[in-house]
């Protein structure tokens, strides 16, 4: 699993423009929304087999690590605070106990999604800065899915939960390619932005669409 920039590439294979930046944190209703983790990343992950539980922690760790943020062994306040629940169909997850509790609204939750035939969701909940308070990811395992390999699953769930990034950002382009001796990456570009997103002098949190330009300034930095 790799997270930069392949040797022999140069630094500029990691930037984005403020143009290209903007879009990725744009919500669908138009508005512009950017927030990152403050609190160390506490992960639980369910539903998952032995062979598979190695590569989610290790691409969580890769990704945390690649923004300079931290990972630790309980939340103070919530014991764990990014959950992630692995099933093969939604209905699972209403017999998931107390899992109404943290997701209001479950069931009517759980129809649109199976109406949709969606096969992933992410919940993100904020402390009072706005900044990520906690994390809720739902993967339904379609056939699709099921023939991706559990590295490329794994980092593109770790790569999603990092940042609150658009509903629609990897609509079309994935975070993630083929690295060079047939592994999978992510991009460098993403992985800059990564960097930089998570850079002190930044904000955690912000609604002003001219962050781009701040970003991709910072991604030069950091490439």
């Amino acid at each position: 699993m790799l997270l930069s920039c392949p040797a022999g590439f140069a630094t500029s294979c990691a930037m984005l423009e403020p143009s290209e930046i903007e879009p990725l944190f744009t919500r669908k209703d138009g508005s512009f929304v950017f927030a990152r983790w403050d609190r160390p990343i506490v992960p639980v992950i369910f539903g998952v087999d032995d062979t598979t539980l190695p590569a989610l922690k290790g691409a969580l760790e890769a990704v945390v690590t690649l923004a300079g943020h931290k990972m630790s062994d309980v939340d103070v306040e919530l014991g764990a605070n990014l959950m992630m629940f692995f099933v093969s169909d939604w209905a699972e997850l209403s017999g998931v106990p107390n899992l109404e509790r943290l997701v209001p609204d479950l069931a009517p939750l759980l129809d649109r999604l199976q109406a949709a035939e969606a096969n992933q969701y992410r919940i993100f909940r904020f402390d009072e800065a706005g900044t990520i308070r906690a994390a809720f990811v739902f993967v339904r395992m379609d056939q699709h899915l099921a023939e991706v390999s559990a590295e490329t699953l794994a980092l593109s769930q770790a790569v999603q939960v990092i940042l609150l990034w658009s509903d629609a950002a990897f609509a079309e382009t994935s975070p993630l390619l083929a690295g060079p001796k047939g592994d999978v990456m992510l991009r460098p570009e993403f992985g800059a932005l990564v960097r930089a997103a998570y850079d002190p002098v930044l904000p955690p949190v912000s609604r002003d669409p001219a962050l781009a330009y701040r970003l991709s300034a910072r991604m030069g930095r950091t490439a």
